[in-house]
């Protein structure tokens, strides 16, 4: 049975309804400026094992994708964060990243090295497992579930950033880049159902990705507060 994308989009975006991260206690305390410096280190380390390692997650989107137009267009997202030259004047966002780090007196170095806690490791390979499978389980766990929470937050989230810890805007340029970034690549993610998303059981496969994935991205919220509850 056929099944219109629109359907599984609305579906997609009840389940952020439903589940709001920027409701999660870690990013209550981001929005609000109410982490200290040192629990922001520990979140700026945690977090970075999705930035940092983005090669892992779009990489293989691109490579998987069986359709011409669409790798084209998923090689457009692979080529922003590795370059930044579209949103970003130039600075991949992995360096963007690192500028975080740095603002809060945390070395490049450091940032790389970081030890990952149980949460973040769990993350990283749950998206490197989806985005290796096909392409529409990829597109619905890294950029409909992942990447689509962002736009609206990370905006609010830098300025606050910068007030309340006295951040330059190199320091907060990645969420201020990403709150326009990732609205383009979720944006590409809910296009592309449109030609993938063809039947019933593609559309439950789409939300019972987005859900599952959901869930992993609450548990990694969930370690990294932990965490950052260990220091003052």
């Amino acid at each position: 049975m056929t099944i219109d994308s629109t359907e599984i989009l609305a579906q997609v975006e009840q389940l952020h309804r439903d589940r709001p991260f920027a409701e999660h206690p870690l990013w209550v305390g981001m929005m609000e400026g109410t982490h200290s410096v040192s629990q922001l280190r520990v979140f700026a380390k945690q977090f970075g094992i999705l930035p940092l390692w983005n090669n892992q997650y779009h990489g293989p989107l691109y490579v998987n994708c069986p359709d011409p137009k669409w790798r084209e267009m998923l090689g457009e997202v692979v080529y922003e964060e590795a370059t930044g030259r579209l949103y970003a004047d130039g600075l991949p966002h992995n360096q963007l990243y690192t500028n975080f780090g740095i603002g809060l007196g945390v070395s490049r170095e450091e940032m790389w090295q970081t030890e990952y806690g149980p949460g973040a490791q769990a993350i990283r390979d749950w998206f490197i497992d989806y985005c290796n499978r096909g392409t529409l389980e990829g597109v619905s766990c890294h950029m409909l579930a992942g990447e689509s929470h962002g736009p609206g937050v990370y905006g609010v989230m830098a300025k606050r950033l910068q007030e309340q810890y006295d951040l330059s805007e190199e320091a907060v340029a990645f969420w201020a880049i990403h709150d326009v970034a990732d609205e383009d690549h979720s944006g590409i993610g809910k296009d592309l159902l449109a030609d993938f998303a063809k039947t019933t059981a593609d559309g439950r496969l789409v939300i019972d990705t987005v859900n599952a994935t959901l869930d992993r991205m609450f548990a990694f919220y969930d370690d990294m507060f932990e965490m950052m509850g260990q220091v003052h």
